[in-house]
């Protein structure tokens, strides 16, 4: 297994806006998400979207980006959108995400990393501490999380 820039697999980009648009959609239109991968392939630029593969196989994705939740723009950058197949879970392999996001963070020289999420309790365990609660558009509340780099 290893990690990649999506800009160096570009192939599975239409499998990664798939799997955004259902996994994080809600009412947003499909397009919203292939913007946001479209935008994503830049190397050594912010967004940037990575995959996990096993050979052929797209087991999972996450994304560093400028900024994941528009009513917080004081916080930067965000480690965003974070899925793993669900045949593929429980593997570990969002910590290995999630350590390769960090990774890349701070070789761009960003000493902090934001993320949010509607659920408590998942990424406490991989060291994120809880900074509080915020607001997804339009009216959604979520919980905020920095970890130091």
């Amino acid at each position: 297994m290893k990690i990649l820039p999506l800009y160096e697999v570009p192939y599975f980009a239409a499998q990664v806006i798939e799997w955004l648009w259902h996994e994080f959609g809600d009412s947003l239109p499909r397009d919203f998400f292939a913007s946001i991968i479209d935008h994503s392939q830049t190397p050594g630029a912010l967004p940037l979207s990575f995959v996990l593969v096993d050979g052929d196989e797209l087991l999972a994705t996450v994304g560093l980006w400028r900024c994941d939740l528009i009513s917080r723009q004081d916080l930067f950058p965000w480690l965003a959108a974070l899925y793993v197949k669900e045949s593929a879970r429980g593997q570990g392999l969002a910590g290995q995400l999630q350590q390769h996001v960090m990774a890349q963070a701070k070789a761009m020289g960003f000493n902090q990393l934001h993320l949010y999420s509607a659920c408590r309790d998942f990424y406490e365990r991989y060291g994120w501490e809880y900074i509080g609660d915020g607001l997804d558009y339009p009216d959604t509340l979520v919980h905020l999380y920095r970890i130091a780099l």
